[in-house]
């Protein structure tokens, strides 16, 4: 399988006396779910910063593959002005969002839609559209279904699971039934 995520001993604090990653190492394959869990504060967050590039770690380094994210609140995810299909339309070929809508739930009618008009459970599916829509080789995953009631949120990810195949996923959750459940692996931070 191909390695998708590769943190090799990084280290980062917002300040050198007091780090948040010290000597921290993750590796990642196609066809895996990595599941970050751990208290408010210990820097899940700080981790998809830190991959997504917006954070530069103190010493380590990081190597990923081509990602899309999926972040806890779907309104930051999307510009207030524009419909949902344009912005998906924006980065992805819309390949195949016929048969994921279905698996979703969603109707085509939220596609056309701005983002405030749909609920934070809608948007979030669409956001979640989006992001398997670009096909990525890392799948970035902060509280994906937090805005999803329970049914909806064990069929997005099983949907997610169905679609591993070439991609790993990397998932923050608190909830740790739905890291027990998807996860090959744990991590806790703490």
């Amino acid at each position: 399988m191909n390695t998708v995520l590769d943190i090799e001993n990084i280290s980062f604090g917002y300040t050198k006396d007091i780090l948040l990653f010290d000597n921290f190492s993750l590796s990642l394959k196609a066809g895996e779910i990595k599941a970050i869990v751990g208290p408010s504060g210990v820097g899940k967050s700080t981790l998809f910063e830190l991959i997504l590039g917006h954070r530069k770690p103190l010493s380590g380094f990081i190597r990923s593959s081509s990602f899309s994210q999926v972040f806890q609140d779907p309104y930051s995810s999307f510009h207030p002005t524009y419909t949902v299909r344009e912005q998906i339309k924006e980065v992805t070929s819309m390949e195949g969002y016929e048969l994921l809508l279905e698996k979703m739930g969603l109707e085509e009618a939220f596609l056309d839609s701005l983002p405030h008009k749909l609920s934070g459970g809608q948007l979030q599916r669409c956001s979640i559209l989006r992001a398997l829509l670009m096909k990525p080789k890392l799948l970035l995953l902060d509280e994906p279904t937090s805005a999803l009631d329970n049914l909806n949120q064990l069929d997005i990810m099983k949907l997610i699971v169905d679609n591993l195949e070439g991609m790993g996923v990397l998932l923050i959750t608190h909830d740790g039934d739905l890291a027990a459940w998807c996860a090959d692996e744990i991590v806790t931070l703490s």
